[in-house]
């Protein structure tokens, strides 16, 4: 790189005659010290220049190893590949920027055998799917250990042919060995894929995550957890949860689950009847892996709760995206003893006094809570607060949710609050833009 030399160029401009010498302060001082102290990026050492392009995306690590020969060296370290984004979309109908495919292409060339934590964002379009199945069926020399399948929007992977899904998938499941971290959630990924995954990464595999996959069962789900014991995160969909299979995994023979989440979703009203699960299969999990996290996302409209927690469930966080009734958060207070977050994300203009004070009496392990578009009255409020101290450790609860009433306002709690729990403490408040 040509630069001009400062110093120089400094010495010349102070021994000319007609140059007015200042009279040099502090600050002046300083700057003429950085004027000739060029700092020369190309001598930078190697493990600070693969830093910076760590954080740099794709093209302009390119035109960044364009620069200078060391910044080339650089820009083909294998460390530097070990984790890898693909952004594909259509410019059309996506906001965020496509890796370009003769770049892509470069990647899977000279870069494919290092590449180690992979993951694949996609538009809602067909053809970035296609695109993404297209690049995975092109990993044949690589060693993946984590592999994620992100869509920013729906249907995306669900509009690929399944065929060529999962061929381009198995191909990852084949080659790589050694996966132990995957996300193929709203995929058509099936049970034959299952098992080929099992087959050639039993013994690394620790996570699995595939919500939404209509294609697998509980015999999918079986296989996985008969071969691979090293598996300590399971996330699934409701619908595929039974009675048999959490007894099947409950078995000596089978993982101790550390992480189970369920994902509760009806995107139509009253179209699907959501089965109930029995108490004992829940507590043969609980006494083979008592130490499961047993995470809860409801998606579901208020009238199809019916099913849910009308005996002790052993959740430890729910969250609710969409409105849940007054009775439903009853139940909860007193059938989840193992909960420990829990947030609700509307509800409507019932208070809910008496819920939330039955839930910090009888759910002696909670420390988190979330509240939004609902209502509870400030000192029932304060009194929940008071019951569970200092062992609540995050409370995000918006402002508008708290009820002025008699013995407190708005004012007022605050310092209340902040006394039970032994730091300062504030309502969340919508921001105005």
């Amino acid at each position: 790189m040509k630069r001009k030399n400062l110093s120089v160029v400094n010495k010349i401009v102070q021994s000319s005659p007609t140059a007015k010498q200042p009279k040099l302060g502090f600050y002046s001082s300083l700057n003429q010290t950085h004027m000739c102290t060029v700092l020369d990026w190309g001598s930078l050492p190697h493990h600070v220049l693969l830093r910076i392009f760590q954080y740099l995306p794709l093209i302009d690590r390119a035109h960044a190893s364009s620069v200078c020969r060391r910044w080339n060296e650089v820009f083909h370290i294998p460390d530097l590949w070990r984790k890898f984004e693909f952004e594909l979309n259509q410019s059309a109908t996506s906001y965020f920027k496509s890796t370009h495919p003769d770049l892509i292409q470069q990647i899977i060339q000279k870069h494919a055998a290092h590449l180690q934590y992979v993951s694949f964002k996609v538009d809602s379009s067909t053809e970035s799917a296609e695109a993404a199945c297209d690049i995975l069926s092109q990993l044949v020399n690589c060693s993946i250990q984590t592999l994620g399948l992100i869509s920013t929007a729906k249907p995306s992977f669900m509009n690929v042919s399944k065929c060529h899904f999962v061929s381009a998938l198995t191909v990852v499941f084949v080659n790589s060995k050694s996966l132990s971290s995957i996300k193929i959630e709203d995929t058509p990924v099936d049970d034959p894929s299952l098992k080929i995954l099992v087959a050639n990464n039993s013994d690394t595999l620790r996570l699995l995550k595939m919500s939404s996959c209509p294609h697998v069962s509980s015999d999918g789900i079986l296989c996985v957890a008969d071969h691979c014991q090293g598996l300590r995160e399971l996330a699934l969909n409701y619908y595929i949860l039974s009675d048999e299979l959490l007894l099947a995994l409950s078995s000596e023979t089978h993982v101790h689950l550390e992480h189970l989440r369920i994902d509760v979703v009806s995107e139509n009203p009253g179209q699907i009847e959501f089965h109930s699960i029995q108490k004992r299969s829940w507590d043969a999990l609980i006494k083979h892996s008592p130490r499961v996290n047993v995470v809860m996302y409801f998606f579901v409209y208020e009238e199809e709760f019916e099913t849910f927690f009308k005996e002790e469930t052993p959740v430890t966080h729910l969250y609710f995206g969409r409105s849940v009734s007054k009775a439903v958060l009853g139940r909860i207070g007193l059938n989840c003893p193992r909960l420990i977050e829990l947030v609700v994300c509307a509800n409507g203009l019932q208070r809910l006094d008496d819920e939330l004070i039955r839930i910090a009496e009888r759910c002696t392990n909670l420390t988190a809570l979330g509240l939004s578009e609902c209502e509870v009255s400030c000192s029932a409020f304060v009194e929940f607060v008071r019951l569970r101290g200092t062992k609540l450790t995050q409370l995000s609860i918006m402002e508008e949710v708290l009820i002025p009433d008699e013995d407190y306002n708005l004012d007022e709690i605050h310092a209340e609050v902040s006394k039970y729990l032994g730091r300062v403490w504030f309502p969340d408040v919508m921001p105005i833009w």
